[in-house]
């Protein structure tokens, strides 16, 4: 039992380790109180904030009112061109997770909304605050990301399980 208790301290700080970069995630809910709406400045809004791998964005507008299309990239965005959409959402409340660092460009896909300025570009920066461009992709686009930061969080998760398993072994022996 004494091997027992020596280990506890030490599962409980990888665990903590290995959950912190996702509890330190920020979730940014998209035009501020005012939501998805036409009435918002996205370039004002996004501009004055950082967003980070791991980060998600909340998009909270009316159902049937507005939408959320994901565009392949920034001559799509800058176009208003809804048709080559990666994704799209209507559901009213649609959260999006920052999976990679890059940049992603979404913009409302009820006719004419995009073009009176209801899109948004968000540049997401690595965990360590290094920026990197990806290209957009396609409906892959919430894959695990490649950085050096998702590479340590997933040696941490399996560090973790061999632990537990190591103090799981030592309660029954």
């Amino acid at each position: 039992m004494e091997v027992c208790n020596r280990f506890v301290p030490l599962l409980v700080l990888i665990l903590a380790a290995a959950l912190s970069r996702e509890a330190l995630a920020a979730k940014h809910v998209v035009g501020g109180s005012q939501g998805w709406d036409e009435s918002v400045d996205f370039d004002s809004w996004a501009s004055g904030r950082t967003f980070k791998v791991g980060d998600e964005l909340e998009f909270k507008y009316t159902a049937g009112l507005h939408s959320v299309v994901e565009l392949a990239g920034e001559s799509a965005y800058k176009s208003c061109d809804i048709g080559s959409a990666v994704d799209s959402l209507n559901g009213g409340s649609n959260t999006v997770k920052l999976s990679k660092a890059g940049t992603r460009y979404f913009a409302c896909g009820t006719p004419g909304h995009c073009e009176q300025g209801m899109k948004v570009k968000i540049t997401a920066v690595a965990a360590d605050g290094s920026s990197t461009t990806t290209p957009p992709s396609s409906k892959g686009s919430d894959a695990p990301s490649t950085s050096a930061a998702s590479a340590q969080l997933h040696f941490l998760g399996f560090f973790a399980l061999v632990a537990s398993l190591l103090v799981s072994l030592a309660l029954f022996f």
